[in-house]
This record gives structure tokens, C-alpha cells and sequence, in this order.
């Protein structure tokens, strides 16, 4: 099996910037990239491919193989599932929660496609294993698109609901839950720029 993780890190993750710069959002993905593929390869996946429309960022790596591709997110990776020639595991590169115990659970379902629902009716993880028939539908509620889309084709399907694999870093509070449960670089990171303050019953972000 395959795993690709599409990925862009210019101007990333916008909707942090009342709390990161863009120069910090920048340093932040790329570490949870690079956690995700940490995790992948601890999970034994070996094949790891990076979806990306340019090389910023990725002129070093050398973890996983980098493809470039300049058109929209659902054509780049549906062109992806139609070469592909075994099974295909799509990780958002946001998750640094998402654990190799995740990733061996998720793929060894014993459905046609397992996902991983995200906040808000995302997808974070696709699982296919016979991509060159599954087309992916990202964005909106994705998660019901994607689920639908399996169905539609006759393929059985599993939900795999997991708290942890289920959150992606995209708020100021998704930060939260990253100095909470998280660890490694990406939490490291954060927690050298934030403390938990619990303010009315809520924990929020104060600065350190």
C-alpha cells in the first residue's frame, strides 16, 4: 500500500493568523508534516508520497517522495487514485494527533474504504483499496460526500471515530487540544509560544 499526504506550505493554515504569523504557520506545518510522516512510517508504510503544487519547502526532503501538481486539490488526487496500483491511504498533513496504532487500525479494515471523519464533516483520512474505482469529493462536508461516493459504487464502508485522528489543526483553539493530548515537535513548538489559561470553566491560549 501507498500513502500520500497533500500538502502545501506556502501562506498555510490562514485561519491561525490572529495568533501565529505567517512565517511561524509556516514552520508549524511543516513539523506537523513531518510528524505525520513519522507516524506513516512507524505504522510500516513505506511508500510515502507528498502532494504538493510547489517544491517550497520540500527542497530537502528527503522522507518521502515529493509529486508536484498545480491543479485543484480533487483532480490532482483523483489523477493520483487512477494510477495508483495498490491500496491508497490519503493523511491531511494537519494531524498531529494521528498515531501509527491509528493508521494500522484504519488500515487494516476489513471494508472496501475506511475514513476518518474530521471537525465540521471534513475527511482527515481516506483509506481505498481499490483506488483506480474511488473518486475523491474534498471540501464541505466531505466526509458524507466521501462516504456517499463509496457507497454509490457498491463498495462496503467503515467510520473509523477517533477524537485524536479526528482533529486537525486549522483554529486558534484546535491549539488547545494540541498542547493537551499532543507531543513531539509540532507540540513542542506551540507550547514554546502558548500556555493553557482556563478562563470561566473554559481552557483557552494565553501567551508565555
Amino acid at each position: 500500500m501507498r500513502a500520500v499526504i497533500p500538502y502545501k506550505k506556502s501562506g498555510a493554515k490562514s485561519r491561525l493568523s490572529p495568533v501565529l504569523s505567517q512565517e511561524e504557520r509556516e514552520e508549524f506545518v511543516e513539523l506537523m508534516l513531518n510528524q505525520v510522516i513519522g507516524s506513516l512510517r512507524e505504522a510500516g508504510i513505506e511508500n510515502i508520497d507528498i502532494l504538493s503544487p510547489s517544491m517550497y519547502g520540500l527542497e530537502d526532503m528527503e522522507k518521502a517522495r515529493v509529486i508536484l501538481d498545480e491543479k485543484d486539490l480533487n483532480e490532482a488526487l483523483n489523477l493520483y487514485l487512477e494510477k495508483a496500483g495498490e491500496p491508497v491511504l490519503i493523511a491531511m498533513a494537519d494531524l498531529p494527533l494521528l498515531s501509527a496504532n491509528h493508521i494500522k487500525d484504519i488500515s487494516s479494515t476489513g471494508k472496501d474504504v475506511c475514513i476518518v471523519p474530521g471537525k465540521g464533516g471534513g475527511t482527515n483520512v481516506l483509506f481505498i483499496k481499490n483506488p483506480s474505482s474511488y473518486r475523491v469529493r474534498y471540501y464541505g462536508s466531505s466526509f458524507l460526500t466521501h462516504r456517499s461516493i463509496a457507497e454509490e459504487a457498491g463498495q462496503s464502508v467503515e467510520v473509523y471515530d477517533s477524537f485524536l485522528a479526528g482533529t486537525d489543526i486549522d483554529e486558534p483553539e484546535d491549539l488547545v487540544e494540541l498542547l493537551i493530548h499532543g507531543k513531539g515537535a509540532s507540540r513542542a513548538y506551540i507550547n514554546r509560544k502558548f500556555r493553557l489559561e482556563v478562563s470561566r470553566g473554559r481552557v483557552g491560549l494565553a501567551p508565555v
